[in-house]
C-alpha cells in the first residue's frame, strides 16, 4: 500500500491484495464477475478503470436487483460455494478440525473486505459517478438470516459459528442453492421449480395423507418406505409428489427428478447425496417398461437387493399408470397363448412383479366418479374465483369431461382454466340422451 492512501483508498488496495491468499474459498476466484471485480482494482490502481468498469457493470447488470449488485452477488458465491469448511458443516461433524475452521476465518476475512468494496467506495475513489447500486428492476436475494447476520457484521471471521450451522441446515454448494434439481448425467439445479401446494390439490385427501405421513416420517430420521404411486392418468400423481417439496423444503428436503432413461446411473446419484444432513427424495415419473426393456433392473437394486446399500437420507418415489410397471402378456402365465420359449414360465412372472413388490407402500389413485369429479371442479372454480351459479357450473363441467379427455382431476382443472379471467365461455354443444349433438 502507498503511504498516502488512507480511507476508502486504503479499502481498495487491501481487498486487492489479499485476494490472492483464499484458502478454501479460492475458487470463488473463477467466477467472472469476480474476476472482472479484481481486474477492475487493479485498473484503478493504474488510473485506467474505463474498460474495466464497463467489463464489471455488464456483468453485474444480469444480477440487477435492489441493494448494491456486488454485494449481493459475493454473498451469493460465500453462501453456495462447494469447499472442505462447507461440506463438513452441511454434514453436521461434531468436530470440525481446527485448522479448518482457522483457514476459513481467514478467508471470510479476506472476503469481507471485498464485500466492503460497494458502490460508494469507487463512487469516492474515483471522484466520478460509477455506480452498479440498484441495477435494473431484477428481483433482490431473499433477505434470509445468514444474509442479515453477513451483511451487518464488523468482520465474517466471527461468524464462523453461524455460517457452519446455515450449511447444515441449507446444505453446501448446488444443495444451498437450489431445493430442486434434475440429473443429466450430472446434478443441475432447477431454477423455477413447480410451485403446485399440497393445498392446491382437491380430492384424493387419503391417498395423499399417506404420502405425507411417509414423508414426515423420513424427514423426522424414522424408517420410511420408497412410495409408488399408481393409477389413472390425470388424478394429480405427479402433483402430490412435487407439492411435498413446496412444503418441506424449509424443513430440509431436496427432490431430484430422475428419467428412466438415467436409471442405470442411480448409484452415481446416490453416492453424491449420502452423508449429506438433508433429505433427499428421487423423483421418478410415468414409469413402465416395456417387457425388451431391462433398465428396471437398475432400479431394482437400488430399492433392495444391491450389494450397496441405499443412504438412508434417500427415498425414492415414483408415479405411473401401470401397477406392475413391467409389461406382462398371457404368454407369460399361460404358455398356450403362445411359444415365449420359456421353460419356467413362473419365474418370469416373478421377475417382472419384483419390481413393484420392492416400493414398501403403493398408493391407488383411480379415475374419480361423477361426485368427486364435480366436487374437484367445485374447490378448483373457487379458488380461482369462478362466480358461475352452481346448476351451471355443473352442466358446462359435464359437457367438457364428454368433449375433452374424460373425467379426471386434470380435466377438471383445464375446465376450470378454460373459464377462469373473463367469466367467458365458447360453450360446447348440449349433450342429449347420452349422444353427442354436435358431431357429424
Amino acid at each position: 500500500m502507498l503511504a498516502n492512501e488512507t480511507g476508502k483508498t486504503a479499502l481498495l488496495a487491501k481487498a486487492l491484495g489479499e485476494a490472492g491468499n483464499l484458502l478454501l474459498y479460492r475458487g470463488i476466484l473463477e467466477d467472472p464477475v469476480c474476476r472482472a471485480m479484481l481486474r477492475f482494482l487493479r485498473a484503478v490502481r493504474g488510473k485506467s478503470e474505463s474498460e474495466a468498469f464497463a467489463e464489471l457493470f455488464f456483468l453485474l447488470s444480469r444480477h440487477a436487483g435492489p441493494g448494491d449488485a456486488w454485494q449481493n452477488h459475493l454473498l451469493d458465491l460465500v453462501l453456495y460455494d462447494d469447499n472442505a469448511f462447507t461440506r463438513e458443516a452441511a454434514a453436521g461433524a461434531d468436530r470440525m478440525s481446527e485448522s479448518l475452521k482457522a483457514a476459513a476465518r481467514t478467508d471470510l476475512r479476506i472476503l469481507h473486505n471485498l464485500f466492503r468494496v460497494d458502490a460508494s467506495v469507487v463512487r469516492e475513489s474515483l471522484g466520478s459517478e460509477h455506480l452498479w447500486r440498484d441495477l435494473g428492476s431484477g428481483r433482490a436475494a431473499g433477505q434470509t438470516a445468514i444474509r442479515t447476520v453477513l451483511s451487518g457484521a464488523r468482520d465474517w471471521s466471527d461468524c464462523l459459528e453461524q455460517l457452519a450451522a446455515y450449511h447444515q441446515e441449507a446444505g453446501a454448494g448446488l444443495f444451498a442453492r437450489y431445493h430442486a434439481f434434475r440429473w443429466r448425467d450430472r446434478l443441475e439445479g432447477i431454477e423455477t421449480p413447480d410451485p403446485v401446494a399440497l393445498d392446491d390439490l382437491v380430492g384424493y385427501r387419503s391417498q395423499r395423507r399417506i404420502v405425507v405421513a411417509n414423508t414426515e416420517r423420513f424427514l423426522a430420521g424414522l424408517p420410511a418406505n420408497n412410495i409408488l404411486l399408481y393409477g389413472d392418468r390425470g388424478t394429480g400423481k405427479s402433483s402430490t409428489v412435487k407439492a411435498l417439496l413446496n412444503r418441506y423444503r424449509d424443513r430440509g428436503l431436496r427432490m431430484v427428478e430422475v428419467a428412466k432413461a438415467d436409471l442405470a446411473d442411480f448409484p452415481r446419484i446416490v453416492r453424491q447425496l449420502r452423508g449429506s444432513s438433508l433429505c433427499f427424495i428421487l423423483f421418478v415419473d410415468d414409469l413402465s417398461f416395456e417387457e425388451d426393456e431391462v433398465e428396471y433392473k437398475e432400479l431394482k437394486a437400488v430399492l433392495e437387493g444391491g450389494l450397496e446399500a441405499r443412504p438412508v437420507n434417500v427415498l425414492i418415489y415414483a408415479t405411473s399408470n401401470r401397477r406392475h410397471l413391467v409389461r406382462e402378456r398371457f404368454s407369460d402365465r399361460q404358455p398356450e397363448y403362445g411359444d415365449n420359449g420359456e421353460v419356467r414360465t413362473g419365474d418370469t412372472v416373478q421377475e417382472k412383479l419384483s419390481l413393484a413388490d420392492r416400493f414398501g407402500i403403493t398408493v391407488l389413485f383411480t379415475a374419480p366418479d361423477k361426485a368427486l369429479y364435480l366436487d374437484i371442479v367445485r374447490g378448483l372454480a373457487r379458488r380461482g374465483g369462478v362466480t358461475l351459479p352452481d346448476d351451471e357450473l355443473t352442466r358446462r363441467a359435464l359437457v367438457w369431461e364428454v368433449w375433452q379427455n374424460g373425467r379426471s382431476g386434470r380435466t377438471a382443472r383445464q375446465f376450470v382454466d378454460q373459464i377462469s379471467g373473463d367469466g367467458e365461455w365458447q360453450d360446447f354443444p348440449a349433450v342429449r340422451d347420452g349422444t353427442d349433438s354436435g358431431q357429424g
